[in-house]
């Protein structure tokens, strides 16, 4: 299949966007916003609880990673001509939901300043392949379900306390799911709030329709947490989300120029740290909900459906504030479900990479344990730990034996 190359010109594609955007294409847009709405989003909010942020830090951290997200987006594809989305990562909100108490907002804050920079450079170097193929895939993986497990066990740990809710929960996910709906945590959400509300667990008197405010931090500086924080930060983005992504429009037909997206998004991400934004990466699922056929036939369209779903997330971003009071009246139970459940793919295939290669298991299940343990180790978390003692492992277990080398014309070849 011959990819499409990036059609370079924004003000020439903005003129064209009104004649490329189609219905089928302002619902994808919806949609995406929707699966980051309920899923995703949830994540930034349980990591900003369990980092002690204010409400007002919170919001700003919401509105930076939404409005970013709009706007990368929407820039994005339309300089591009392809169908980019440019969301927050989640595997690094869930990082931070084990990692941020450990840190003052502006140490993370200067933590995620330097994992920014770090994309500009990888992106700007083109050392996006030796990268990838320098850190071991299964290490990675590995990591990563470990980051993401008590995400999972939270779904049972509050079962005892709500069994209704939560079986009901992940019945309709599953339903949902085999029925291939593209958002089943919509669905979950529903179920869940009219649950809540019956049996007046849900408390949404709070809810202020208000615009959010961003609240600009300067940084602090700290080693620990450049190791604890910026280092997983930068790794979990390039190997989960650009690597991913670009694999995911060159399948819909797209040469995408990861280096020079991975340049722009790494940029972008720099003044939306200071309002406390952890940054932002490439889209896989949700750049393929905007990549598909069903979006448009016509390649050179499609990019127009990426630009409303980045529309619908400004919109939404700039009443940040309301987003959270609405969400503060959830309870504790349905919200460790929605969380858990919108994971599960990830983790799902994340266990799978990690224990694919029989060469590769071990590092990856020292991988995984380390950072599942959740602990500090001279204030440094176990994220970090985990990478260094899975590549440890990885280096340790690799044959010592060099490959035979066959010669032309060698008696081997006749056998």
């Amino acid at each position: 299949m011959e990819l499409r190359p990036p059609e370079t010109g924004f003000w020439r594609n903005l003129r064209d966007l009104p004649r490329a955007l189609t219905l089928s294409g302002f619902i994808a847009g919806f949609i995406v916003v929707l699966i980051g709405y309920t899923g995703p989003l949830l994540i930034v909010l349980q990591a900003g609880e369990a980092g002690g942020l204010t409400q007002a830090q919170t919001t700003s951290w919401l509105w930076a990673v939404t409005v970013g997200n709009g706007l990368l987006t929407m820039f994005l594809s339309i300089y591009y001509r392809q169908p980019i989305i440019a969301p927050w990562p989640t595997a690094g909100a869930a990082l931070l939901v084990t990692s941020l108490a450990n840190y003052t907002l502006p140490q993370a804050i200067g933590a995620y300043l330097v994992a920014a920079l770090g994309l500009v450079v990888i992106g700007a170097t083109g050392i996006f392949g030796t990268l990838i193929a320098r850190v071991p895939r299964a290490v990675v993986q590995g990591l990563l379900a470990g980051i993401l497990l008590r995400f999972g066990i939270g779904i049972f740990r509050v079962l005892p306390q709500e069994p209704l809710l939560v079986t009901a929960c992940i019945v309709v996910f599953f339903l949902l799911k085999r029925r291939r709906w593209r958002a089943p945590t919509l669905g979950v959400l529903v179920v869940g709030v009219v649950i809540a509300a019956l049996s007046g667990d849900l408390n949404i008197s709070g809810v202020n329709i208000a615009l959010a405010r961003p609240i600009i931090t300067l940084p602090e500086f700290m080693l620990e947490a450049m190791l604890s924080l910026a280092l997983p930060l930068c790794i979990l983005a390039v190997t989960t989300q650009f690597a991913p992504g670009e694999a995911v429009l060159r399948s819909a037909g797209y040469r995408a120029p990861v280096n020079g997206i991975m340049v722009f998004i790494g940029l972008g991400s720099i003044p939306l740290a200071f309002l406390g934004g952890h940054g932002q990466s490439l889209g896989a699922l949700t750049s393929a909900l905007v990549a598909s056929p069903d979006v448009s036939p016509d390649h050179s369209r499609r990019y127009a459906a990426a630009v409303a779903s980045g529309a619908w997330y400004t919109l939404f971003g700039l009443f940040g504030a309301t987003i959270i009071s609405f969400f503060a009246g959830f309870p504790a139970a349905l919200v460790a479900v929605i969380a858990g459940l919108s994971l599960s793919g990830t983790i799902a295939s994340s266990l799978s990479g990690a224990m694919e290669q029989p060469d590769t298991r071990d590092a990856a299940l020292v991988a995984f344990l380390c950072a599942a343990g959740e602990f500090s180790l001279f204030g440094i978390g176990a994220p970090f730990w985990g990478l260094v003692a899975g590549v440890a492992v990885y280096w340790l277990m690799r044959p010592l034996r060099r490959p035979v080398v066959v010669e032309a014309g060698s008696p081997e070849l006749q056998k």
